[in-house]
């Protein structure tokens, strides 16, 4: 995917694709769910994924909500590998047993991430190590795929420490580990405190087991500081909602809020050098990831359309390292 993006500014290195919105948890400080809406038709998901490989993406992504709740899932797991993509998924893991593995596995699935936010469940997250252990247990036992654990510091998360538990259960069974930073309900950037200061520091050290590799831009992030970068959002990284629509990212829906089926290389190559006003406070940890690949060339430029950047939310509660 380096090695592609590097050649190339002209196609999508990842996107996040989003089968259903509904989601069986209800987790404090997300914004990315409901507990009502219907799935998305296959054929739909389909065409969806067809469009992307178009688009010459190398890395689809599945999220939600929760997508495991989507009743054909391996069959859109299929579609991406049909292409040749790298096909991914976030999820709760509340959904997973060792046939429904079997079936990622048969499906093609490449890589799986769950953010397990502490030990004992409480209001602000049930995704616990307590109910989500066996899981794991399954997971080390069946996945034919790579499996990431993410924990999470910040956001009202009470025991920053469980993070260190969480990850060292997760180097324990064999899978990579990395950790996510959830800023507060306005999206404030603001610097961890010295309890997860310290967590951070030790969890940092695991990053040889890491997926996604601690970097200078969560660095920043933990010291309360702002990043500059050219945000590929619109190009290099996709985010489509459930009704279609391309959007910047998932705290950014709105804009350019395109249908997927009329995106073009046009659209990528505007949103490639469109200046993101909403980049230097950004949280969302797999663009920056996406678009550092581009940082040393192609300067950016203000948004075309006079009053484009009040349309962008800056800032969001949200975890900075995502699959």
């Amino acid at each position: 995917m380096i090695a592609r993006g590097l050649a190339s500014t002209k196609h999508v290195l990842l996107a996040h694709i989003i089968p259903t919105r509904r989601c069986n948890l209800a987790c404090g400080y997300c914004n990315e769910y409901d507990d009502f809406s219907p799935p998305i038709p296959t054929d739909e998901m389909i065409r969806r994924i067809d469009r992307l490989a178009y688009l010459k993406t190398s890395i689809v992504t599945i999220s939600g909500g929760e997508p495991l709740m989507h009743p054909e899932i391996e069959k859109i797991i299929a579609r991406i590998r049909y292409h040749g993509m790298i096909a991914g998924i976030i999820t709760n893991g509340y959904l997973l047993t060792p046939k429904k593995i079997v079936a990622l596995n048969e499906a093609g699935l490449e890589h799986l991430q769950i953010s397990i936010d502490n030990i004992q469940p409480d209001n602000v997250s049930v995704k616990s190590l307590k109910v989500l252990d066996k899981k794991l247990e399954y997971l080390a036992n069946f996945a034919e795929f790579a499996v990431n654990i993410n924990s999470v510091i910040g956001g009202g998360i009470r025991n920053p420490e469980d993070a260190v538990i969480i990850t060292n259960r997760a180097v324990k069974l064999g899978f990579s580990c990395s950790i996510g930073i959830i800023h507060d309900g306005t999206g404030a950037v603001k610097p961890l405190n010295r309890r997860e200061e310290r967590v951070y520091r030790e969890i940092k050290n695991y990053g040889k087991h890491s997926y996604s590799r601690l970097n200078w831009f969560q660095e920043n992030l933990a010291k309360g500081k702002t990043n500059e970068w050219r945000c590929r959002a619109g190009a290099r990284y996709l985010y489509i909602c459930e009704n279609g629509l391309v959007h910047y990212c998932s705290q950014q829906r709105g804009y350019p809020g395109i249908p997927l089926e009329q995106y073009t290389f046009a659209d990528m190559e505007r949103e490639y050098f469109t200046k993101k006003p909403c980049a230097p406070a950004c949280t969302v940890g797999c663009v920056q990831k996406v678009s550092v690949i581009d940082h040393w060339r192609d300067p950016q430029r203000e948004p075309e359309e006079p009053g484009n950047s009040v349309r962008l939310r800056v800032g969001f509660p949200i975890a900075n390292d995502r699959l």
